[in-house]
């Protein structure tokens, strides 16, 4: 994938998303798609009421565009041969990723609209949200399986496991916690934005490296929105990407990471989001466990004890003292981090 081909794309993106936000914001404050913040939550977030809601749609429209202009640019500049089997099927993979993405996204924009209309913080219900990500997982596996990925082994890097059978209802597994991690990282002004730049950074020079040059470019397209959005989303946040954005990306993230198929590399560079999700995990499985032991002892219902002060764990930092700046760039880092220690593992084997 020649070098200005790559950048041209995330350049679009980055300035597409950008202007958008200059019309929706607009729009979004004159429908009072606002955001409603939990009374749980930190009590500084109060000032954020009101702050409006589906500025996914921003790098949503400049991903899908910019990945369409890139890839004419690819396949008329370069000369790709279209016509070969393998290059077909790899383009039409990278559709089913963009379709799987936006379906995610209808999953969050239904939620977001009910918050939106009822003026609540609870849209879908948990189980309705369920049954929609996990019927959209097995159907992206059902196509790319059509397409030509048949394979059952789990890619550990070093080693590869075959589960057989058993593959398909362990990766909807995987599929359905890693798309809800990256929507709980959604918690901070510019997080989940900042975050997912890196993780996406990361994962367009995997593809590069493995030769999915289709794939490269909706990664690097995801990346520049994302960075367009920020310009609306740092601290102090002008618009949130709501649960229409998290689930697209929480969606892009896991389609991506599946056609690359190197699973152990995919927890890593999104180890932020995993540790976000497993931080709510941990907490509310501690909290139950000791509410059970103390209503046994003492008859009283719902005095469980907390290991962090508030989760996800982003909300724990901000709790101790952390600046939303501060938490942003702690754990960007660390994801850059981890996205050099997986492509180094990927360039060792």
């Amino acid at each position: 994938m020649p070098i200005w081909v790559t950048l041209s794309t995330a350049i679009l993106s980055f300035a597409l998303a950008g202007v958008i936000g200059w019309v929706l914001i607009p729009y979004l404050k004159k429908l009072h798609f606002g955001q409603t913040i939990l009374e749980e939550g930190p009590r500084w977030h109060k000032n954020k009421q009101g702050t409006p809601i589906m500025g996914g749609f921003m790098f949503i429209i400049s991903s899908i565009v910019s990945l369409v202009v890139g890839y004419l640019l690819y396949r008329f500049c370069v000369m790709v041969d279209v016509t070969d089997a393998e290059t077909s099927r790899r383009a039409l993979r990278v559709f089913a990723c963009i379709v799987f993405s936006v379906l995610y996204s209808a999953i969050g924009f239904a939620d977001d609209y009910i918050k939106a209309i009822k003026k609540q913080n609870l849209g879908l219900t948990a189980k309705q949200k369920t049954l929609f990500q996990v019927i959209l997982c097995g159907a992206l596996l059902a196509v790319f399986y059509a397409l030509g990925d048949r394979a059952t082994t789990v890619n550990l890097c070093f080693i590869e496991l075959d589960f057989g059978l058993f593959y398909y209802p362990l990766m909807v597994v995987v599929m359905y916690y890693l798309s809800n991690a990256v929507n709980l990282t959604d918690g901070v002004d510019g997080l989940c934005g900042t975050v997912t730049v890196v993780s996406m950074l990361a994962l367009t020079v995997l593809a590069s490296m493995m030769d999915l040059h289709e794939l490269s470019l909706y990664s690097i397209a995801l990346a520049g929105g994302c960075m367009g959005f920020l310009i609306w989303n740092l601290h102090p946040a002008k618009c949130f990407m709501g649960d229409t954005g998290s689930m697209y990306l929480g969606g892009a993230f896991v389609a991506v990471g599946m056609m690359t198929r190197q699973h152990l590399l995919l927890v890593l560079i999104g180890l932020v989001y995993v540790l976000e999700a497993l931080s709510v995990v941990i907490q509310v499985s501690y909290f139950k466990i000791t509410a059970r032991q103390h209503f046994k002892k003492t008859g009283e219902k719902g005095k469980g004890k907390r290991i962090f002060k508030m989760s996800p764990i982003h909300h724990h930092f901000e709790m101790s003292g952390f600046s939303e700046y501060k938490i942003v760039v702690t754990f960007s880092l660390f994801g850059l981090l981890m996205g050099a220690a997986a492509l180094g593992l990927f360039a060792m084997k």
